[in-house]
């Protein structure tokens, strides 16, 4: 490697990491505040924060590496114009073609990660996330019913147990308060435990105990019942999955999968790359500009490009799940040509105009 080479891929590689955690702070903030937001409503544990928003990230991979290398290429090669670098180099022969070996350097690497990303490792977190939900939801200590704190439902009620057993099955000393339509419901017991009915729906089991019920806007018509046994329902926590939904299916069953939500899956994971592809290299022309000239117009075209392209990417997978487009075409349509555009921009780029014969 050359040391122009080696002085290029050092700052191209510099802009798209500063670029990259610039992204991945402002939107650490987004998913952060969906998984808080959860965990407040009840509908999941306070101790699955940290591992869900790491998974979190693997899944919004695909969709951040493309903007992080676009506006970081694009950074790099403006600074290139914006301080003469490019004109002298080419003063010595190097033109800007000359920039797509070291671009390319970073380029693969980058576009290896995010395919790994968007067909492999995305649907793994994805479907570990929900294992981890599921399995948390299943357990009383993890399902947040903690001794000694009141908890709240989804449904805007609150759970007190006094005591859990080390094993997480039998609670000791329960109170619940809940509101059905008009009227509200407070519920005692001296012992409980939780159990399931199917999959996913949970119920507290609740021994020796009272329940009062009244009118939520005051009156007299209130109701108490002893209960040897009381078998309350608990509300669903965090929104989950069938087994079968097409965004927990590895790659390799989607292939085998001729639903047409799966065929939209599939190309949704085969996009991202090819995408981040075609505008890694349109960076290239995008950057040309005079010396000393405000880069931050072209950045501001980039991000557009980018929003409209990953927009298209969305709509044309929505379609494709609807049965609009055929999951032969799938997003082809957009991919190719783009890429096909990218590649144009490329090799326009530098060429001289032929000048008009004059009459």
């Amino acid at each position: 490697m050359s040391k122009l080479d080696r002085y290029l891929l050092r700052d191209f590689l510099q802009s798209f990491l500063a670029t990259l955690i610039v992204l991945l702070v402002v939107s650490v903030g987004g998913v952060l505040v969906d998984i808080l937001g959860n965990i407040a409503d009840g509908r999941l544990p306070a101790r699955l924060l940290f591992s869900q928003l790491g998974l979190q990230f693997i899944v919004y991979m695909p969709l951040i590496l493309p903007l992080a290398l676009m506006l970081g290429l694009l950074l790099a090669t403006a600074r290139l114009y914006r301080d003469s670098e490019m004109a002298v180099l080419t003063a010595i022969g190097v033109g800007p073609r000359r920039l797509l070996r070291p671009l390319m350097m970073l380029v693969l690497p980058v576009i290896a990660v995010i395919g790994l990303c968007s067909l492999w490792l995305g649907p793994w977190a994805d479907r570990t996330g929900e294992k981890m939900i599921d399995e948390a939801n299943r357990s009383i200590v993890m399902a947040g019913l903690e001794a000694g704190k009141f908890t709240s439902l989804p449904n805007g009620g609150v759970v007190y147990l006094s005591s859990v057993s080390p094993d997480g099955t039998q609670l000791g000393k329960v109170f619940m308060q809940r509101q059905k339509g008009d009227r509200i419901e407070v519920v005692s017991a001296d012992r409980g435990r939780m159990f399931f009915e199917g999959e996913r729906q949970r119920y507290l089991e609740l021994d020796d105990g009272h329940q009062v019920e009244g009118p939520v806007n005051g009156g007299l018509d209130y109701r108490l019942v002893t209960f040897a046994r009381n078998d309350v329902a608990l509300p669903d926590g965090a929104d989950t999955r069938k087994d079968d939904d097409p965004e927990l299916l590895t790659t390799g069953q989607l292939l085998g999968d001729d639903r047409p939500a799966a065929r939209a899956q599939l190309h949704a994971r085969i996009a991202p790359p090819l995408i981040a592809l075609a505008f890694a290299l349109m960076t290239l022309p995008l950057a040309r500009s005079s010396p000393r000239q405000q880069r931050y117009g072209r950045m501001m075209l980039a991000f557009l490009a980018y929003m409209v392209g990953m927009n298209l990417m969305f709509i044309g997978t929505r379609w494709i799940a609807d049965g609009k487009v055929p999951g032969s075409v799938g997003l082809w349509w957009l991919s190719l040509p783009l890429l096909a555009l990218a590649i144009w921009m490329y090799f326009r780029d530098g060429k001289l105009s032929r000048p008009r014969r004059t009459a």
